[in-house]
Order: structure tokens, then C-alpha cells, then sequence
């Protein structure tokens, strides 16, 4: 692979091939043509590399939920608390990474250490033990490294025997904590890819599981673990993954999101099949699942709560139920509910939002016949101008042509009105642009047709007010 660096094409990555022959990477590509006039070159993509990474690291969270990209080539796990499945050894879990690595054709130098900078130095270098490793683990720049060995010291063996603090002062204090961490003294957590999440569970298989029922059985297992953790918590889970890892690297992601905290498995089960009936693309299961995992990234406090004899049916509840049921099968964003906002301008007065991110903090008010509704529950998204005939200028509209049809008024109500919002304004209250004055009126027309209607300014205002129709009432 060829890049072009500083003005020239240089080689970017070899192949084993390449390398036999003694080509490198960072070699001038007229160097590299002149020792092997045949070479076959390949412009370098890193993006496409980055991607594999990223591809690599989803594969890697069959072990651990903390995994790092380390560009270009490498990737750290944080296996702390993950080896459980590997009879606690550390090693077994290292081989069953390097067989898979080897099934997709890639190779790949592993290494065990205590902190990221050790193992990334260990796999670097093709070392096991810590003191082994070259001055050049360092990381500190050509000529740090060339004034170590000039001072006789190779390997961090000889730097672990001196003084740190003359050390600091010849090479800077960056230098002494980066040595630290490479001789496991000092830790520096990764930063996960993704978050941790609060509950994780996994089951694996000693033969991959491809029946639907095997699948569904194991994530009822899973929810059932999980609902327990999150008892001893006093948590309630609001979001719920499930990730299926198939066992050609593949893998397949299935969430779910409730509108309140729940550890209920049987309602989680119930909302995952209806999240696996609504995908567009049915689940491929290759040649198998090989392993399963459910993990729980958000979680709130869920405290108990003690039934009386005198309980009646939670309405809430099945509300919530209700709306988690359609949030999964049509969509997240698709079922809303409505907020009130503090502004008198209708169309700012409320704003939409999912139905499962909280819910409504003030319950509207239920009209009755008696006391009918001031405003109708829908509006256009735009109000839509009318041609209105009023009988004084600044009176009540008498008549008004909408979708060209006529409409004849025989009762209104109103005028409401409703100014601009004067704060809003860069110079105040004084600067008259800002947004005529609206007059609303609730009419009805010969045929009993409710609307709601509205002229754009007064005649104070301006000299050609505009009337608009801003909704129509059941």
C-alpha cells in the first residue's frame, strides 16, 4: 500500500511478501520499484482501515464492553472482570481471540498487561516480559531515544534501576509517567468506544444456535439475569440491547426502550418479539449464533412499591405498557405526546415530544359540552390565508374564502388577542417591528362548520391586514 507523505510516494503497509523481500514501511516507492521492479502497489485507504477496526472492536465486545480503537492497527480490551467465561484465565481468553482473528484470515500479536500502555508495548514489540522492552517503547521521540543508548541505556530494564527525578529533569516529567505506566506503576484508564453499561449478561454456546425458539429461550434467560441484577441494584432499566454474535464475525443489534424504569422480563420479552416482528430485514442466523449477550446502557431508580387490599388498576401503568408496545413496533420518534411551553403564541405554546422520553408534566384540561374548547386540538402546520370580508375594519369577519370555497359566518366568538412577543425583539418593547397584533375568532359557517381564524395586524399597525386560518375544531 502506497501513500503520498511530504511530496513523495512512500509505502504505507507490506504484506509478508513484501517484507520477505526486505521492503518496509515508510520506504520511498522509487527505492522500493528499483530492489523489486515487479512490486504491485495499491493506493493506501485509511479510512477502509479505521473501518475494519471498527469492525474488529464490535466483535471484541464478546469480551468485554470496554474496548478502545488504537489507530492504525490496534485495539485495547479492558478485561477486568471478563474472564469468568475462560475459567478465569487470562490466556485461554487471548487464544480464542487469536483463533478467531485467524478464521477471517488476519493475524494478530497479542499481549497481557496491567495497564493499556504495557500491553500495547508488549504486543508492539513481541515481548512478554515488561524489562525486555526496547527505549523506543517510550514513545518519546527519536532523540530521547538516541540519548538513552548513548548513556548505555537499551531496554527499560536499565531505566527502572535509575532515578527518576535526574531522569525528569534530562527528559521532561512526560517521559517519567509515560515509563510509569509502561512498568504497570501507574494505570490510565481506556476511554470505551461505547459506554459501559449498567447490567451485562451473556450466554455462550459450545455449537452455534440458529432456531428462532433457541434464541428467543436464551434472551428470556438473559432478561431473567438481568431483572435480578438490576433487583439488587434498585434499578429499572430503560433501555435494553440485545447483541447476537454470529459465528462468521457478524453481528446483529436489537434495542428496545421503555417510557419508565422496568426489571419485568415478561413485558421486556414481549417488546423485544414485537422489535424482531417490525424489523424490514428478518434476523440471518448464518450458521449460527455462538453467542448472546444482553446488556442494560441506562438505568434509573425503581423502588419497590407495596400493593394494598384496596388497590385499583394502575391506569399509568397500562398506558406506559401501551406505549412502549407501539414505540417498538412503528418507531421511537413516531409516538408523541404533547408538551406546554411558556409562550402564548399558539404555535410555540407546545411542542412535541417522544412518548418515552417522560412524561407530560401538566395534564390538559378535559373539555366538556358545557364548557367547550377555546382552541382546537390541531393546527396547521402553517397557518393558511384566507380571503376574510369584515364588516367594520377592525370587526369580526362576516364571511371568507378558503380552498376556493365560500363561507358564510352566521355566529362567532372572540376577538382573542394576542400580541407579538415583545421580549423576543432586539431593541424591546419600543421597536413597533417585531410582529403584528393577532385577532383570533372562533366562527361557524352556514353549514356548522367550526373554525379558527385570524387577522394579521391591526389597522393601526399596518394598512392591509392579512386573515389567516390557523385550525379547524371537531
Amino acid at each position: 500500500m502506497v501513500e503520498k507523505q511530504r511530496g513523495a510516494m512512500r509505502l504505507a503497509a507490506c504484506d509478508p511478501a513484501a517484507l520477505a523481500l526486505g521492503l518496509s514501511g515508510g520506504m520511498a516507492l522509487a527505492d522500493a520499484r528499483a530492489r523489486v521492479p515487479e512490486l504491485a502497489v495499491f493506493d493506501h485507504d485509511p479510512a477502509a482501515d479505521l473501518d475494519l477496526l471498527d469492525w474488529l472492536a464490535d466483535g471484541c465486545e464478546r469480551y468485554s464492553p470496554a474496548c478502545m480503537v488504537d489507530p492504525p492497527q490496534g485495539l485495547l480490551i479492558d478485561i477486568t472482570g471478563c474472564i469468568y467465561r475462560f475459567g478465569d484465565d487470562e490466556v485461554r481468553l487471548a487464544k480464542d481471540l487469536k483463533q478467531r482473528l485467524r478464521r477471517h484470515g488476519l493475524t494478530g500479536q497479542i499481549a497481557l498487561g496491567a495497564t493499556p500502555d504495557s500491553a500495547r508495548a508488549k504486543a508492539r514489540y513481541a515481548k512478554q516480559a515488561i524489562h525486555a522492552l526496547p527505549v523506543e517503547a517510550l514513545d518519546a521521540g527519536d532523540k530521547v531515544h538516541q540519548a538513552l543508548r548513548r548513556a548505555g541505556l537499551k531496554t527499560l530494564q536499565d531505566l527502572a534501576c535509575r532515578p527518576r527525578k535526574a531522569f525528569a529533569a534530562r527528559f521532561g516529567k512526560a517521559t517519567v509517567v509515560t515509563l510509569a505506566r509502561l512498568l504497570e506503576e501507574e494505570d490510565a484508564r481506556i476511554t470505551p468506544r461505547r459506554h459501559v453499561p449498567v447490567v451485562s449478561v451473556t450466554q455462550n454456546f459450545a455449537e452455534p444456535i440458529s432456531r428462532t425458539n433457541d434464541v428467543l429461550d436464551t434472551i428470556a434467560t438473559l432478561t431473567g439475569k438481568a431483572a435480578a441484577q438490576l433487583n439488587d441494584r434498585s434499578q429499572g432499566g430503560r433501555r435494553f440491547e440485545v447483541s447476537l454474535f454470529r459465528s462468521d464475525g457478524h453481528i446483529a443489534r436489537l434495542a428496545v426502550d421503555t417510557g419508565a424504569p422496568t426489571r419485568d422480563s415478561a413485558l421486556l420479552m414481549r417488546l423485544i418479539r414485537e422489535r424482531i416482528d417490525a424489523l424490514s430485514d428478518p434476523l440471518d442466523p448464518g450458521f449460527g449464533y455462538d453467542l448472546i449477550q444482553l446488556t442494560v446502557p441506562t438505568a434509573d431508580i425503581l423502588l419497590p412499591s407495596q400493593a394494598g387490599l384496596d388497590t385499583k388498576v394502575d391506569r399509568s401503568a397500562q398506558t406506559e405498557a401501551l406505549i412502549d408496545r407501539l414505540s417498538v413496533r412503528l418507531g421511537r420518534d413516531r409516538v408523541r405526546y404533547f408538551e406546554e411551553r411558556n409562550s402564548h403564541i399558539p404555535e410555540r405554546a407546545v411542542v412535541e415530544c417522544a412518548a418515552q422520553s417522560g412524561q407530560p408534566q401538566k395534564q390538559w384540561p378535559q373539555p366538556t359540552e358545557a364548557d367547550p374548547p377555546m382552541r382546537p386540538f390541531r393546527l396547521f402546520e402553517t397557518p393558511q390565508r384566507i380571503e376574510a370580508l369584515a364588516s367594520t375594519p377592525d370587526g369580526p369577519p362576516r364571511q371568507f374564502r378558503w380552498r376556493k370555497s365560500l363561507h358564510h359566518i352566521v355566529a362567532y366568538e372572540g376577538p382573542e388577542r394576542i400580541a407579538a412577543e415583545w421580549w423576543r425583539r432586539k431593541a424591546g418593547h419600543e421597536q413597533s417591528k417585531g410582529g403584528p397584533t393577532r385577532d383570533y375568532y372562533r366562527v361557524e359557517d352556514s353549514e356548522g362548520r367550526r373554525f379558527w381564524l385570524f387577522r394579521h395586524g391591526l389597522y393601526a399597525e399596518t394598512d392591509a391586514p392579512i386573515w389567516y386560518l390557523h385550525g379547524l375544531f371537531a
